[in-house]
């Protein structure tokens, strides 16, 4: 897990998704092309929360997230996503 110089704002956390599947069940590669946007990741920073709004998740939590939730940067060499916390559909 990272320790990251970033910390969000109110109800924002960072995400580092998960790689994405290199091989199909039956061991064919796919290609970087055709690899599907993953859906889950670990939460590696967590804003503050809203007044009468505190966060339900915390630094350390899998979680599920939209296809296309969240907003992709680029932090000390690596890829995250910063998102609303309404953005997270479950931790797992």
């Amino acid at each position: 897990m990272a320790n990251l110089s970033i910390t969000p704002l109110a109800d924002r956390v960072v995400v580092e998704p998960a790689t994405a599947e290199e091989t199909t069940a039956g061991g064919i590669i796919i290609p970087d092309t055709a690899k599907e946007k993953p859906q889950r990741g670990t939460v590696v920073a967590v804003g503050s929360g809203k007044k009468d709004e505190p966060m339900t998740v915390k630094v350390g939590d899998t979680v599920l997230y939209g296809k296309y939730a969240g907003t992709e940067v680029q932090l000390e060499g690596k890829d995250y996503l910063i998102m609303r916390e309404s953005d997270i559909f479950a931790v797992i």
